[in-house]
């Protein structure tokens, strides 16, 4: 169904716009389409001709008029005006904070601002954490001393155990409140996932133990020890609420920092633009009232507001956030210009053509937003067993019962009560919890040694599938800075001495290209003399005077501009060179040809043998670059790489990912530029350079701190470990439940007489999680 372009009221005052994100007042808006009986609404056309050439693409993760969700959901009173949506769930989608009503995991929104976060919430979370683990140590140690045949003198036992019984009370009762208030959400919609686990397993174990402490009494003789004594469980119910707590914050502070990426981009406009009248008179207005056709100036250093065309003018704008490329691109009279690029030198003035959301910058950033949401993780498998794993526990829990009170020996209900509490003792998920956290930690720990930061659990995760490897030019298989690669002498004077004139003459000059002729002459020692009448000409060269000679050094355009004679052979010098991935500038001394200097992008000493060795291990490697076809077939060529997609925007980037994966393949994504972004993000594991830029990195998931593509080969052996180590804690967590619950339930006691008591349980249940612990801890091997 196409999408129409007709409005009606509605009672919220503001939408969010599908496609920038945007907040936007529905009253008298123009810009609105009704699509699958819902209305949208846009900041301007060209955000709703964008949805309404695809509807059913932005529809689906489109909130409509706020107030409007897919799904109920706990909400919080903060951060009202803003929608949240869950990571796992995106068709869950409310007006502020809250819990899915599906997993339980915290909400987050869909579009980060750059307005700075209230660290209440860090702050809290933070102290709840450490007030946990500090009245759970102490909870911890006292009751594993009768464990560790440790008896304590009878004056301090009723002491120690109020203190054990407060200190873990608080613990589940205060700390685990809201636990219990997502497992209790969690069975209204019957949805029952980690949370129930939790809550059930928190639940019993504290309610058996806080009645055995206060009235053991009630307990019959198959609840007491040799001494007459009923067990309690307070330390089990306190350590589980504890590690869930460092769980769940660990998880929040990783997906708090998904928005950072985006917070990034949007930093990258100016708040204010500088606006022509039609009386030639000028003032800073604020972005937000920039239209299209308004005449804007700018200056040397400021960034370009909107997207739009030069009018008069001419600059070095630095595009580097756009094409990663480092050197800066000539702009004059008819030359387009890219919000967000910065004016290096020359003032200009630009006539608005797109603004708010149609910008390219604007595109950006909605791509990241888009690509960023989260891929269902491993550790999610808990969530899914717990479907059935729950009900599966309570049931055997109730036919334990049942079976002993029909067919146990005397006294029948206190054999019952005993299976019953057994069986839900030695289920309780702390294994089950810690198996996928613990594995995580051990392994993160593991690769920051190597130099791999990886950013979330499912980064460690996906890395072990990847078969293709998409790999930007600048920057990750090169320097990404320009140094001076030749120089091609021309008459009679030496490769020493031209280098000496061009360097006396750059000293005036800012460009990037003047910074890496200075380089190389300071590198080799050069005299560097004293250069007079500079003069710059913006998108040419420079000239001056140098020990008695006139000295022109600049792009082959302009020496023709000036009259020097361009014979065939250099031409045919310069192409070879150009050919080779090279920027080439001409030096002219007294208006002849005197010298060719090629300046270039070094690939890196290490990146040869890196793509042998990634080639070798059955990866498909595939280049993606911003730059032109003759330099990146170059590059392709002497690194030995078939596949290359050469002068490929950041959008085009993104789709030759997407396409990639509609193949079946799993990409990987190394880049280090904001022109990256949304390919990292669009990607199935996105990998920045260490040395980029902080945009790619908050990007990324994965980070190669030395900057190397060996890196990737390393993050793989890690990944393929951690996934095996967190199957194999998976695999013992569920062989204890699967053996301990028939073993608790009775189904020995007809053949053996043997029924497991609940103390028994516990400590099974101890034992399944110092097997899960250690197991992981074999990850610190890991090579």
């Amino acid at each position: 169904m196409s999408a129409e372009g007709k409005c009606c009221h509605v009672e919220q005052s503001k939408a969010r716009d599908p496609i920038c994100g945007m907040s936007v007042e529905t009253a008298g808006s123009k810009h609105c389409s009704e699509y699958a009986s819902q209305m949208f609404y846009f900041c301007c056309a060209g955000c709703k001709s964008k949805f309404d050439a695809e509807p059913s693409r932005y529809a689906q993760v489109a909130p409509v008029a706020m107030g409007v969700h897919s799904q109920s959901a706990h909400v919080s009173p903060e951060h009202s005006s803003a929608i949240y949506t869950c990571p796992m769930h995106p068709e869950v989608q409310q007006i502020g904070s809250g819990d899915c009503p599906k997993c339980g995991m915290a909400l987050e929104p869909m579009m980060p601002t750059l307005e700075e976060d209230d660290g209440g919430e860090a702050r809290a979370m933070w102290h709840r954490l450490c007030l946990l683990i500090g009245m759970t140590l102490p909870v911890f140690a006292f009751g594993m001393l009768p464990h560790m045949s440790v008896s304590l003198p009878n004056a301090w036992r009723d002491t120690v155990g109020w203190f054990e019984a407060v200190f873990a009370s608080v613990v589940v009762l205060w700390g685990g409140a809201p636990f219990f208030a997502r497992g209790w959400r969690s069975l209204r919609p019957w949805q029952p996932n980690m949370y129930t686990l939790i809550a059930v397993g928190t639940g019993v174990a504290w309610v058996y133990s806080a009645l055995a402490f206060l009235l053991p009494q009630i307990f019959p003789p198959g609840f007491r020890d040799m001494h007459g004594n009923v067990a309690v469980y307070f330390e089990s119910a306190a350590v589980i609420v504890t590690l869930v707590t460092l769980g769940d914050f660990l998880e929040w502070r990783a997906r708090r920092r998904t928005g950072e990426a985006l917070k990034a981009l949007l930093g990258l406009t100016p708040k204010t633009a500088r606006r022509l009248s039609e009386h030639n008179e000028e003032h800073d207005v604020p972005l937000d009232d920039v239209q299209v056709g308004d005449v804007l100036r700018i200056r040397p250093g400021e960034k370009v507001p909107v997207d739009g065309v030069v009018l008069s003018g001419a600059s070095q704008v630095d595009e580097s956030m756009l094409t990663g490329e480092p050197i800066p691109v000539t702009k004059a009279q008819g030359d387009a210009l890219t919000g967000g690029t910065v004016n290096q030198q020359g003032a200009l003035t630009m006539r608005a053509e797109k603004i708010g959301a149609s910008t390219l910058l604007a595109q950006i950033v909605a791509q990241v937003a888009q690509a960023q949401r989260s891929k269902a993780p491993l550790q999610r498998v808990a969530d899914r067993v717990a479907a059935w794993f729950v009900p599966a526990v309570i049931v055997a829990a109730t036919l334990a019962f049942a079976s002993w009170v029909w067919l146990g020996p005397d006294p029948r209900f206190a054999h019952a009560l005993i299976a019953a509490v057994s069986v839900l003792i030695v289920a309780c998920p702390c294994a089950l919890g810690l198996a996928t956290p613990i594995s995580i930690m051990v392994a993160s720990g593991r690769g920051a040694q190597q130099g791999l930061l990886f950013k979330d659990a499912a980064a460690i995760e996906i890395m072990r599938d990847v078969d293709t490897l998409v790999v930007d030019k600048t920057g990750t298989l090169t320097e990404g800075k320009p140094s001076l690669a030749s120089i091609v002498t021309l008459d009679q004077y030496s490769r020493e001495h031209m280098l000496g004139l061009a360097a006396s003459l750059e000293r005036s000059s800012e460009h990037p290209l003047a910074k890496a002729i200075l380089i190389a002459a300071e590198q080799e020692h050069v005299l560097i003399g004293d250069a007079t009448d500079f003069q710059m000409f913006v998108g040419g060269g420079v000239s001056g005077q140098v020990m008695q000679h006139h000295i022109a050094f600049g792009n082959a355009r302009w020496m023709e501009k000036l009259g020097v004679a361009i014979d065939s052979e250099i031409r045919s010098k310069a192409d070879a060179l150009r050919g080779e991935g090279a920027t080439v500038m001409i030096l002219a001394i007294d208006s002849k040809p005197s010298g060719l200097f090629s300046v270039s992008d070094r690939i890196k000493a290490d990146t040869p043998q890196a793509i042998a060795d990634l080639k070798a291990a059955g990866l498909r490697i595939v280049m993606l670059t911003g730059d032109n076809a003759i330099t990146a077939a170059n590059v392709a060529h002497t690194l030995g790489i078939d596949e290359i997609h050469a002068d490929v925007s950041p959008a085009g980037k993104a789709a030759v990912i997407e396409s990639l994966r509609n193949q079946g393949r799993r990409v990987a994504m190394a880049g280090d530029g904001i022109n990256d972004a949304p390919a990292l993000a669009t990607a199935d594991i996105g990998i920045a350079m260490g040395q980029g830029t902080d945009i790619a990195m908050e990007s990324a998931q994965l980070t190669l701190v030395k900057g190397s593509l060996s890196g990737i080969l390393h993050a793989r052996a890690l990944s393929l470990a951690t996934v095996r180590n967190i199957r194999q804690n998976l695999f013992f967590a569920f062989v204890y439940n699967a053996l301990g619950v028939p073993l608790a339930a009775g189904v020995l006691y007809p053949l053996f007489g043997i029924m497991l008591s609940p103390m028994i349980a516990a400590l099974a249940m101890s034992l399944s999680s110092v097997s899960v612990v250690g197991n992981a801890l074999r990850l610190r091997r890991v090579t």
